[in-house]
């Protein structure tokens, strides 16, 4: 029995009782009861919380989770994590109740976040703007009214401060004793899975710089095609994002996108950059490329969710007939990720100047597109890039120059869609000035890339 709990009682010794005297045995036992029940509730809550959070590495994800149980389960109006960022000595949140829109930075040892931060004291206080301790220059900046709020440190397994919790303005009151308990026992928990999420992100940092670094390289070989393998990232997400594809797929994607292009480093620099038509011979070299980027990337070591990389990268001159490289797959061979590249990667070459040709009239890079359909490209992802907006292709096309495409012009173009330009080819009504305007744009950004080339 809790040692807490009031002792059993007979029968007898109730019959014995006075009417006051029964009444407070059992107020007694409904307030004990209810100390179980608090329990209960706080056991729950802290279960419920270990298990969402143990599968979120995604940093924002994280904070987003934690501060929307510690909201709900304190029955507060907002909730804040601070972390302590110590090359900077301050610190900061973006995720937040209230902070959706700006990040917020302070010394970190400036208001109450700061003096829990500083001290690993925790602060229960009912009347803020009566506590010297209080800075209200977070109020000012977002315009909110802090009446009470609980502060507790969040120290990780070296017992080291990582960040505060910091809950605002208890809906029923001010926060109990019950709250701080709840709180301390879920700040251990969150620290631990912050710090783990913080190394994923580092991790991710960088191999993504690594990645990008690869790209680069590859397309350092050739200046006149610096930025493919950017682009082309950049067009398969777009169509991936309308296809409806998952974040982690996207992700798989845009790696693949970046890297498809890597066995171009075997390439011989004076076939990349011939200004006359390739030879046989030398196309045959070429086509090289796209087997040594599969050899290449199966030697690296990706994790189980990268497995697909080398697959998909190496896949996208692939065509849905069969009649692509570099092993002749048809259909539903070709993965999902390497038909999407194809499209991207068609697409660019054509909107692209080579040292042999200016980039194509757009009216015959929209007629190609459509008569690939079937043959070489798959129609449905074909066509979630013909709903890409003009003004996300303009900045795509020319995202390492788009300084003097004029913003309202990019946000007005993005009112219309590729597959609504395309229609107007087929007729023999007069364009819109939308239309006239994305030609001018991408004739004058031709002009001006083959001026800067020379």
């Amino acid at each position: 029995m809790h040692k807490d709990f009031p002792s059993a009682t007979s029968n007898v010794e109730l019959h014995n009782l006075s009417r006051e005297e029964l009444i407070a045995k059992i107020r007694a036992y409904q307030r004990q009861i209810e100390l179980f029940r608090e329990e209960q509730r706080r056991l729950n809550t802290l279960f419920a919380i270990t298990r969402s959070l143990s599968q979120e590495l995604d940093l924002d994800n994280l904070l987003h989770l934690l501060m929307d149980e510690v909201k709900e389960t304190l029955q507060a109006d907002r909730c804040t994590v601070f972390l302590i960022d110590e090359e900077r000595g301050e610190l900061w949140s973006r995720v937040g109740h209230g902070l959706e829109n700006f990040e917020i930075r302070f010394p970190k040892s400036k208001g109450i976040a700061g003096y829990v931060a500083t001290t690993g004291e925790v602060l229960k206080i009912d009347d803020c703007y009566s506590d010297p301790r209080f800075n209200p220059e977070i109020d000012r900046k977002t315009g909110y009214r802090t009446r009470n709020l609980l502060t507790v440190p969040m120290r990780n397994k070296m017992r080291e401060i990582i960040g505060v919790f910091q809950v605002l303005n208890k809906k029923t009151g001010p926060f109990t004793d019950a709250d701080v308990r709840l709180l301390e026992a879920i700040a251990p928990i969150a620290a631990v899975q912050i710090e783990n999420a913080q190394l994923y992100e580092e991790l991710r940092r960088t191999f993504d710089s690594l990645i990008s670094t690869l790209a680069h390289i590859v397309d350092a070989r050739d200046p006149q095609t610096a930025g493919h393998s950017h682009r082309i990232m950049l067009y398969a997400d777009e169509i991936a994002r309308i296809a409806g594809w998952s974040k982690r797929d996207r992700e798989v994607l845009r790696i693949s996108a970046l890297l498809h292009d890597l066995g171009k480093i075997g390439i011989r620099e004076h076939v990349l950059t011939k200004s006359e038509p390739l030879t046989e011979e030398e196309y045959e070299h070429v086509r090289q490329h796209v087997e040594l980027t599969k050899s290449i990337l199966q030697k690296i070591h990706f994790s189980r969710r990268f497995k697909d990389i080398p697959l998909i990268a190496a896949s996208h001159h692939e065509r849905l007939d069969g009649s692509g490289y570099p092993d002749g797959l048809v259909g539903e061979e070709i993965p999902a990720g390497g038909r999407i590249l194809a499209i991207a990667d068609m697409f660019d070459a054509m909107t692209s100047r080579r040292h042999y040709r200016d980039r194509l009239n757009f009216v015959q890079v929209v007629r190609t597109l459509k008569e690939a359909i079937g043959r070489h490209l798959d129609p449905y992802y074909v066509n979630c890039f013909f709903q890409i907006s003009l003004g996300r292709l303009l900045e795509i096309m020319e995202f390492e120059e788009d300084e003097w495409v004029r913003p309202a012009d990019l946000k007005w173009l993005k009112n219309f869609t590729l597959g609504e330009l395309a229609r107007l080819f087929e007729k023999e009504a007069d364009w819109p000035e939308w239309a006239l305007m994305f030609l001018r744009y991408y004739e004058t950004a031709g002009s001006q890339n083959q001026n800067r080339e020379e």
